[in-house]
């Protein structure tokens, strides 16, 4: 008996880690060689990012606006008056690892950009992406920011 469960209860978080993960594209968590620690953290956290945009994207707090390809929420350590994070709800780690199964996630996420700076009437914004080394996050996010 208490070996059935224990298959089942494996058999079940083999099933859900599955689901969770099954969008999200490979990463290198273990550092080699010239990668630092700091490094492994970031590929980590765009684990976590990848399954909660995309799979979990309920639980995210601050939701502005979200579609099928692209969620915009607020940032949660806010530098300016609005400060949101524009993110396509697939995998991709930073610009350069864009391809052209990408596409319509992208021309998405340029759109809800537009929209978003439209409803909020914005003249005087910034809006960035940062690549490796400068990413909190290795996921592939907007920043939009007005004072």
């Amino acid at each position: 008996m208490l070996i059935t469960e224990l298959f089942c209860s494996l058999l079940l978080g083999l099933l859900i880690g599955w689901w969770l993960f099954s969008d999200s594209r490979a990463r290198q968590l273990i550092p080699i060689s010239r990668l630092s620690h700091a490094s492994s953290r970031e590929e980590l956290l765009g684990i976590l990012a990848s399954v909660g945009v995309q799979k979990l994207s309920r639980l995210i707090p601050g939701i502005i606006l979200e579609t099928d390809k692209t969620i915009v929420f607020k940032h949660p350590r806010p530098k300016y008056r609005i400060h949101y994070i524009f993110a396509p709800k697939k995998d991709i780690k930073d610009i350069s690892d864009i391809s052209e199964d990408d596409r319509e996630y992208l021309t998405e996420l340029f759109a809800v950009m537009s929209t978003v700076i439209k409803q909020e009437s914005l003249q005087d914004y910034k809006l960035w992406s940062n690549g490796p080394g400068k990413q909190d996050v290795t996921y592939l996010h907007f920043h939009l920011g007005a004072k």
